[in-house]
Protein backbone atom coordinates (compact mmCIF):
# COMPACT_ATOMS: atom_id res chain seq x y z
CA UNK A 1 0.00 0.00 0.00
CA UNK A 2 2.03 2.87 -0.90
CA UNK A 3 -0.19 5.78 0.30
CA UNK A 4 0.44 4.41 3.87
CA UNK A 5 4.36 3.47 3.34
CA UNK A 6 4.39 6.97 2.76
CA UNK A 7 2.56 8.51 5.17
CA UNK A 8 4.43 5.99 7.63
CA UNK A 9 8.07 7.63 5.81
CA UNK A 10 6.37 10.92 7.02
CA UNK A 11 5.62 10.64 10.61
CA UNK A 12 9.24 9.24 11.16
CA UNK A 13 11.04 11.93 9.14
CA UNK A 14 8.91 14.11 11.02
CA UNK A 15 9.83 13.38 14.32
CA UNK A 16 13.65 12.66 13.21
CA UNK A 17 13.51 16.73 11.68
CA UNK A 18 11.18 17.99 15.06
CA UNK A 19 11.84 14.88 18.00
CA UNK A 20 9.68 15.27 20.69
CA UNK A 21 10.77 15.96 24.44
CA UNK A 22 14.36 16.57 23.49
CA UNK A 23 16.26 18.00 26.37
CA UNK A 24 17.66 16.92 29.60
CA UNK A 25 16.24 16.17 33.38
CA UNK A 26 17.82 17.35 36.30
CA UNK A 27 18.99 14.76 39.32
CA UNK A 28 16.48 12.85 40.99
CA UNK A 29 15.67 11.93 37.20
CA UNK A 30 17.49 8.64 36.17
CA UNK A 31 20.18 9.17 33.26
CA UNK A 32 20.97 6.18 31.26
CA UNK A 33 23.03 5.99 27.91
CA UNK A 34 22.16 3.37 24.65
CA UNK A 35 24.75 2.75 22.18
CA UNK A 36 24.41 0.66 19.14
CA UNK A 37 27.85 0.05 18.25
CA UNK A 38 27.11 -1.60 14.82
CA UNK A 39 25.90 2.08 13.63
CA UNK A 40 26.91 4.68 16.50
CA UNK A 41 23.57 5.38 17.08
CA UNK A 42 23.84 6.77 20.87
CA UNK A 43 20.76 7.34 23.04
CA UNK A 44 20.22 8.90 26.52
CA UNK A 45 17.08 8.77 28.27
CA UNK A 46 16.71 10.98 31.12
CA UNK A 47 13.38 9.54 33.38
CA UNK A 48 11.48 10.84 36.01
CA UNK A 49 9.12 7.91 37.88
CA UNK A 50 6.99 8.66 40.82
CA UNK A 51 6.11 6.01 43.01
CA UNK A 52 7.03 2.29 42.88
CA UNK A 53 7.03 -1.16 40.94
CA UNK A 54 4.13 -1.33 37.98
CA UNK A 55 1.99 1.30 39.32
CA UNK A 56 5.02 4.11 39.38
CA UNK A 57 4.23 6.51 36.95
CA UNK A 58 6.86 8.14 33.92
CA UNK A 59 6.26 11.98 34.99
CA UNK A 60 8.55 13.22 32.71
CA UNK A 61 11.27 11.68 30.02
CA UNK A 62 13.81 13.94 28.20
CA UNK A 63 16.08 12.78 25.39
CA UNK A 64 19.26 12.97 24.05
CA UNK A 65 21.80 11.44 21.44
CA UNK A 66 22.12 11.31 17.93
CA UNK A 67 21.97 9.30 15.00
CA UNK A 68 19.99 7.71 12.16
CA UNK A 69 16.72 8.35 11.23
CA UNK A 70 15.04 5.89 13.19
CA UNK A 71 16.63 5.94 16.19
CA UNK A 72 16.06 9.05 16.80
CA UNK A 73 12.28 9.14 15.45
CA UNK A 74 11.82 5.91 17.54
CA UNK A 75 12.90 7.91 20.45
CA UNK A 76 10.38 10.46 19.41
CA UNK A 77 7.87 8.12 19.15
CA UNK A 78 8.81 6.55 22.41
CA UNK A 79 8.95 9.55 24.46
CA UNK A 80 5.43 10.60 23.41
CA UNK A 81 4.13 6.76 24.04
CA UNK A 82 5.26 6.78 27.47
CA UNK A 83 4.95 9.76 29.45
CA UNK A 84 2.24 9.93 31.89
CA UNK A 85 2.05 6.30 31.60
CA UNK A 86 2.65 3.62 34.68
CA UNK A 87 5.04 1.25 34.39
CA UNK A 88 2.93 -1.81 34.01
CA UNK A 89 1.45 -0.27 31.04
CA UNK A 90 4.74 1.01 29.67
CA UNK A 91 6.39 -2.56 30.06
CA UNK A 92 3.22 -3.67 27.51
CA UNK A 93 3.93 -1.18 25.14
CA UNK A 94 7.64 -2.16 25.23
CA UNK A 95 6.59 -6.12 24.72
CA UNK A 96 4.45 -5.13 21.82
CA UNK A 97 6.87 -2.75 20.20
CA UNK A 98 9.22 -5.54 20.38
CA UNK A 99 7.31 -8.09 18.87
CA UNK A 100 6.20 -5.72 15.90
CA UNK A 101 9.77 -5.41 15.34
CA UNK A 102 10.36 -9.06 15.22
CA UNK A 103 12.30 -9.71 18.29
CA UNK A 104 12.20 -13.36 18.89
CA UNK A 105 12.79 -13.76 22.57
CA UNK A 106 9.32 -11.29 23.33
CA UNK A 107 7.04 -13.23 25.57
CA UNK A 108 3.54 -10.99 24.64
CA UNK A 109 0.74 -11.39 27.51
CA UNK A 110 -2.49 -11.90 26.40
CA UNK A 111 -3.00 -8.30 26.90
CA UNK A 112 -0.24 -7.29 24.87
CA UNK A 113 -1.96 -7.87 21.54
CA UNK A 114 -4.82 -5.25 23.23
CA UNK A 115 -1.87 -2.61 23.14
CA UNK A 116 -2.89 0.62 20.60
CA UNK A 117 0.84 1.75 19.14
CA UNK A 118 -0.34 4.57 17.74
CA UNK A 119 2.39 6.29 15.56
CA UNK A 120 5.36 3.85 16.88
CA UNK A 121 3.17 1.50 13.65
CA UNK A 122 5.08 3.68 11.73
CA UNK A 123 7.98 2.18 12.21
CA UNK A 124 7.07 -1.60 11.13
CA UNK A 125 8.64 -1.04 7.89
CA UNK A 126 11.94 -1.32 9.48
CA UNK A 127 11.52 -5.35 9.94
CA UNK A 128 11.68 -5.54 6.33
CA UNK A 129 15.69 -4.51 6.83
CA UNK A 130 17.09 -6.51 9.96
CA UNK A 131 20.05 -4.48 10.53
CA UNK A 132 18.14 -1.27 11.42
CA UNK A 133 16.17 -2.84 13.91
CA UNK A 134 18.85 -2.48 16.66
CA UNK A 135 18.51 1.20 15.55
CA UNK A 136 14.52 0.96 16.31
CA UNK A 137 15.03 -0.89 19.42
CA UNK A 138 17.49 1.36 20.96
CA UNK A 139 15.44 3.52 22.91
CA UNK A 140 13.56 0.80 24.12
CA UNK A 141 15.93 -1.04 25.26
CA UNK A 142 17.93 2.04 27.09
CA UNK A 143 14.40 2.58 28.45
CA UNK A 144 14.39 -0.45 29.92
CA UNK A 145 17.42 0.03 31.60
CA UNK A 146 16.50 3.74 33.13
CA UNK A 147 13.27 2.00 34.27
CA UNK A 148 15.27 -0.80 36.25
CA UNK A 149 17.97 1.80 37.19
CA UNK A 150 14.80 3.96 38.64
CA UNK A 151 13.59 1.17 40.52
CA UNK A 152 16.72 0.24 41.92
CA UNK A 153 17.27 3.89 43.59
CA UNK A 154 13.75 3.93 45.30
CA UNK A 155 14.39 0.65 46.71
CA UNK A 156 17.93 2.46 47.86
CA UNK A 157 15.85 5.20 48.89
CA UNK A 158 13.26 2.95 51.19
Amino acid sequence: MPGLEDLYREIILDHYRTPRNRGELDPPAVKIDGHNPLCGDEITVYLAVDGTGDDAVVTDIKIGGQGCSISQSSASMMTKAVIGKQVGEINAVMRRFKSMMGIDNIELEEADSEVDLGELEALQGVVKFPVRIKCAVLSWNTLANAIAASAASAADDA
